[in-house]
């Protein structure tokens, strides 16, 4: 999705600059992968350790009190998801009336990968909760391998 999203940018910026005539699926096309490439990632790519948290805090605690908060955590999330999935639904179901400007895609597929994104999200949590609920302890992040660069 990246190499696509690239290859539509060099198009778009040979069009622009080169041939003076300006394209618009090149922009349209980047916009649809890189709505793909953040969802499908998330959903699929990314593990339970690879999100974004609060480390400072949640390392700080004990055992306990990790176990608490990732509980906590889990059940808001499969909640609060599950409670948008069937307006969600609903929503990419009736964008079948409409479709992209350029590409000529009906929206319900492009929006279909919110779909699958928020029934994997609900599935990793409801996991995740059963795993805790069973007492697996979730590790402490080790702040020494921090990989962000930050």
């Amino acid at each position: 999705m990246l190499a696509v999203m690239f290859a539509a940018f060099i198009i778009q910026i040979a069009f622009r600059y080169l041939f003076n005539f300006p394209i618009g699926w090149t922009s349209e096309l980047t916009v649809v992968m890189w709505l793909w490439l953040v969802l499908w990632g998330s959903a699929l790519v990314l593990g339970e350790k690879e999100e974004i948290r609060f480390d400072l805090v949640y390392s700080a605690v004990g055992r306990r009190a990790r176990i608490a908060m990732a509980i906590v955590f889990s059940v808001s999330i499969v909640l609060l998801y599950g409670a948008s999935l069937a307006a969600s639904y609903a929503y990419v179901s009736f964008m079948k009336v409409e479709k992209s400007s350029y590409l000529k895609i009906r929206m319900d597929w492009l929006y279909s990968i919110y779909l699958i994104f928020l029934v994997a999200v609900i599935l990793r949590y409801v996991w995740l909760l059963w795993q805790l609920l069973r007492g697996r302890d979730p590790e402490a992040a080790d702040l020494t391998k921090v990989s962000s660069g930050l």
